[in-house]
């Protein structure tokens, strides 16, 4: 679905203004670390899978409970700027030895693998028994507006419109995503970010100093004409313009938080072996269904 060597090579070329265009990660970054705080145990090694930059990994790797951070990432440019030690590569194939990590941290990388199910997998498969998922990933909500003006705009100019924006995950695929995998206790929930901009283009402009812009292997290789940029704008104003004159842009991000399997975890009990009844504990006449 993607085309992995022009995502690493727009995420090198966005790399020396990156922290212009953070507040998504900036955001997570701040959400995730209060859910580790949360945590009474310690993580002695971590893996910040995704690493971007650094934001996430530098607030994580700065928590009383986590020792040593590893970071990893495809694009060279921002693995530079991470916190070491560092490691360049894929996300869908980890080059490390089993049982590795206590815990893994990844923030908005994961929605832009080919092979999720595999990935989640290979996480687990790193980590040691009783450790820690915690994730981020954009979901199917996230720039709902851009994607319909796109689509109208090429209707109208082209007949006919290819994908401009990458169909992300809903929560409860998540979920079943994380239970395929093997992992215990899985929780998928889900917050949306309303942003507003000042037109729909500095939301593009936006998009691309995130090293995010187009990278679908399907996307349409002849480049927008200022005709049919200038079209997608129109509608986006058109159909979800404010009273101030700004524009507003959709965000979901979908949390994950998820257990490698161990045997001190809690087990749900089996069907029929409840020892008193919820009738009782409600204090009502227990009806037949």
């Amino acid at each position: 679905m993607f085309d992995s060597a022009l995502l690493a090579s727009r995420r090198n070329r966005a790399a020396g203004r990156a922290a212009d265009h953070d507040f998504l990660l900036r955001r997570v970054a701040d959400d995730l670390t209060e859910r580790l705080a949360i945590v009474k145990r310690d993580f002695p090694v971590a893996l910040d899978l995704g690493s971007h930059h650094g934001v996430l990994g530098r607030q994580i790797g700065a928590s009383p409970n986590v020792g040593r951070l590893i970071s990893l990432d495809p694009s060279a440019r921002l693995l530079a700027q991470a916190p070491a030690p560092r490691v360049q590569g894929a996300l869908e194939a980890l080059p490390f030895a089993p049982a590795s990590f206590d815990l893994v941290i990844s923030g908005l990388s994961l929605q832009l693998v080919d092979d999720l199910p595999g990935t989640l997998f290979q996480i687990r498969h790193v980590l040691k028994p009783d450790g820690l998922l915690l994730a981020a990933v954009l979901g199917g909500q996230t720039l709902k507006e851009l994607r319909e003006a796109w689509l109208l705009a090429e209707d109208d100019l082209l007949g006919g419109a290819s994908p401009r924006v990458a169909p992300f995950a809903d929560v409860r695929d998540l979920g079943g995503l994380l239970q395929r995998a093997g992992f215990a206790l899985p929780v998928a929930d889900s917050d949306t970010v309303a942003v507003t901009y000042a037109d729909p283009l500095a939301l593009m402009r936006d998009i691309k100093g995130m090293g995010a812009s187009n990278m679908l292997l399907d996307r349409r290789r002849v480049p927008a004409t200022r005709r049919l940029l200038m079209r997608a704008a129109e509608i986006y104003v058109e159909r979800f313009g404010l009273a101030g004159g700004r524009v507003p842009a959709t965000f979901e991000i979908l949390t994950l938080t998820a257990w490698a399997p161990h045997e001190s975890q809690p087990k749900p009990l089996k069907p029929g072996s409840a020892q008193a009844r919820l009738a009782d504990a409600l204090g009502v006449p227990e009806r037949k269904a």
